[in-house]
């Protein structure tokens, strides 16, 4: 079991992007993915998303939002990864080169025009919509073959 993070940074009604290119055997190669990777040991979701952030990009993220929470069954070598979603507003630093491949903030009307994973366009739209999700992805040779969600509601402060 491998655990990750997943951020989407937002600022302006654009979201950071990265075009995975510059990594040899890279699964993601050739998409547009957010910032983020795998916990090192006794990290928190918090630590690991701050941390691969600042890596992939210099920036360094306030207050993540944690957004929802993904598994992908036997996602890359018959290895189940479990994904921890996070949205941030709040950061400071400036941009730099990423290891990773091309960084380039993309206006959020255009996210869906992107060479994503078939799963990304789905879970972008219930960030965008304001939901709290809990998903499964289940790949294929790259190739989403099913999924399944569930949303949760909590009521604001004044409803309980």
């Amino acid at each position: 079991m491998q655990l990750a993070t997943l951020c989407y940074l937002r600022h302006n009604s654009r979201t950071l992007m990265l075009y995975r290119n510059k990594k040899k055997d890279d699964i993601h190669s050739g998409k547009w993915n957010g910032l983020g990777g795998k916990f090192k040991s006794a990290e928190t979701p918090e630590e690991c998303v701050i941390r691969e952030v600042y890596e992939e990009s210099g920036l360094v993220i306030k207050t993540p939002s944690l957004r929802g929470f993904i598994t992908f069954p036997s996602f890359n070598k018959n290895e189940d990864w479990y994904v921890f979603i996070f949205t941030a507003t709040d950061f400071t630093g400036s941009l730099q080169e990423s290891a990773e491949g091309h960084l380039e903030w993309i206006d959020d009307s255009n996210l869906s025009s992107l060479i994503l994973w078939p799963g990304d366009k789905l879970f972008l739209k219930w960030i965008q919509a304001g939901r709290f999700f809990s998903a499964k992805f289940v790949y294929r040779n790259k190739k989403l073959v099913k999924h399944s969600e569930i949303f949760y509601d909590y009521p604001t402060a004044g409803q309980r």
